[in-house]
């Protein structure tokens, strides 16, 4: 078996800001009220004529530039995102395209916002068994494109933007363990209702607005911060490490409030987690990726650092990555 590691990471935000005071306009609630219950205070909205694999295509192009590598230097794409271009073909294939590449692997992974950490682990097993030497793996969200902005339980939550990383082989191995679940029992806490083959669009599903997303956030709440605790920990065991010995939490950016309830049932000290939601609400699978490569831009990540990833989200999903820097 082969070792993985990270060599570049990359993000990209639209220029567009949708802030609380817009909201306030638009809504009946307050910054105050949002800051309070989310921890948000803006989120980047992409433009109409942009799409998840533009997005896809700005966060790899930073990646790569960040490894020094070339397009053609990727043996596979993977792109995690409910906001394809397409029901298909599949967003990867078009990322691959936009670079000039034919022949390359490449796929989605739908999974909402877990997203990303199922496409690392998914990437890095592959590297490490030896089917692809170099895997690039982008989160990617277009989420205003499926956001009702006058239904103010989602309104105010979601955001665009892509984050990716470059997974090389390796001699030494920075993949220590994961946990990754689901539970498909009660899809109407977090879902679209129309658009698949349960309920095929139609124009009295378009006007009664069952193509946007649809929350029932106080049980999304409860339930996400057990989940993250239960994988967490098992991800650890795994690892054999103990949750003292992570370094930096790197949590999907769902709601501050069950980043601090999760960390705190954790243990883990709320200096040592990675929070930016402020500035870019929930990007769902871009969220951790973005939140990566800050933290590596600004110098906080450092050569030996235990990270944990973990998320939650829609499905519902949930999963934990131990991955040594």
């Amino acid at each position: 078996m082969h070792g993985a590691k990270i060599v570049g990471v990359g993000a990209y935000v639209p220029d567009g800001v949708l802030s609380n005071a817009d909201l306030e306009r638009m809504l009946d609630t307050s910054d105050q009220w949002i800051v309070e219950r989310t921890g948000m205070r803006e989120r980047r909205i992409a433009p109409p004529e942009m799409a998840a694999s533009d997005m896809s295509v700005y966060a790899a192009e930073r990646a790569l530039a960040h490894a020094k590598l070339k397009p053609d230097d990727i043996d596979a794409f993977i792109v995690a995102t409910v906001t394809p271009d397409y029901i298909f073909p599949a967003t990867a294939s078009l990322v691959a395209s936009r670079f000039g590449l034919v022949g390359k692997a490449a796929f989605d992974i739908e999974i909402a916002c877990s997203g990303f950490i199922y496409a690392l682990a998914t990437g890095a097993s592959m590297v490490r068994a030896g089917v692809f030497n170099r895997v690039l793996v982008i989160g990617a969200e277009k989420l205003s494109s499926i956001t009702n902005y006058q239904d103010r339980a989602t309104a105010i939550l979601f955001g665009d933007g892509a984050g990716a990383v470059v997974i090389e082989r390796s001699p030494t191995n920075s993949f220590l363990s994961c946990e990754l679940g689901t539970d498909g029992a009660q899809p109407e806490l977090l879902y679209i209702p129309a658009g698949g083959t349960r309920e095929p669009f139609s124009e009295q599903g378009v006007r009664a607005g069952r193509h946007f997303m649809q929350m029932q956030g106080r049980e999304i709440f409860r339930v996400a911060v057990t989940r993250i605790q239960e994988c967490t920990a098992l991800a650890l065991e795994r690892a054999n490490l103990h949750v003292e010995d992570i370094v930096h939490m790197i949590p999907h950016q769902a709601n501050k409030r069950i980043i601090i309830a999760a960390a705190r049932q954790l243990g883990v000290p709320i200096e040592r987690v990675v929070i930016n939601i402020e500035r870019y609400g929930n990007t769902s699978a871009a969220s951790i990726p973005i939140a990566l490569a800050e933290a590596v831009e600004s110098g906080r990540i450092h050569d030996g650092d235990p990270i944990l990833f973990v998320g939650f989200g829609g499905g519902l999903s949930w999963g934990a990555i131990i991955w040594r820097w």
